[in-house]
């Protein structure tokens, strides 16, 4: 693939984060968005963190290793992400948008 002068690629790699949203949908059915974080609220150190919500927005109860693999799949596919803050992955779009965005309502 092209790179650009920067050394990121002319063109992104969407099958790979369309790959990632089936199978989380795989793994976790139901799920509509997985919010990823590094600040689990039950660890004094980073650690990669899940809240998965389902199509109503409820909050759906995942075991703690589906909820870090989850974490950790979504962060490897986006490292170059700010994550000091929470990100939004969308199952059904396949895109990573910054959480205080989504709640300023600017979706990225």
């Amino acid at each position: 693939m092209l790179a650009m002068p920067s050394g990121t690629p002319a063109c992104p790699d969407t099958d790979r984060q369309h790959r990632l949203a089936a199978q989380l949908a795989d793994m976790i059915p139901g799920a509509a968005t997985i919010r990823v974080s590094l600040n689990d609220p039950r660890q004094a150190w980073p650690h990669p963190h899940a809240i998965v919500k389902d199509g109503g927005g409820e909050t759906m109860e995942l075991g703690r290793t589906t909820a870090r693999v989850a974490a950790r799949w979504v962060l490897r596919v986006w490292p170059e992400a700010d994550w000091t803050r929470p990100h939004t992955f969308d199952l059904a779009s396949a895109t990573l948008t910054r959480g205080d965005l989504i709640a300023a309502g600017r979706g990225c």
